[in-house]
């Protein structure tokens, strides 16, 4: 945000923060946050280059629409399908355990 527009919101009584102030997240779940998107964009990297949604869908039993939904970070999916499916693309543990490591929380 420019500074003239980031101004003109304040003298109206707008307030300027992050999503985890406005959310007011703990640093725990600020982090759980930053984990999960994390390995959904590296879900999807990877999986890009090797197949298909439908067909990373079927290899863990799941759904395409759910697979897109972990790709793209909703909230409803969680950690323990995000690895499935990263295990299913070839991540080692090391792989996923470098990507939580890498997060900045």
């Amino acid at each position: 945000m420019d500074q003239l527009k980031r101004e003109r919101l304040e003298a109206k009584g707008g307030k300027i923060g992050t999503a985890t102030e406005f959310l007011e997240l703990t640093p725990e779940e600020a982090a759980l946050v930053e984990i999960k998107l994390a390995l959904s964009r590296n879900l999807k990297v990877r999986r890009q280059n090797l197949m298909t949604q439908t067909e990373l869908a079927t290899k863990i039993h799941s759904s395409q629409p759910r697979i897109a939904h972990a790709e793209n970070g909703d909230a409803s999916v969680s950690i323990e399908l995000l690895i499935r499916a990263m295990l299913a693309t070839g991540a080692t543990p090391q792989d996923i355990g470098q990507i939580i490591a890498s997060v900045q929380g």
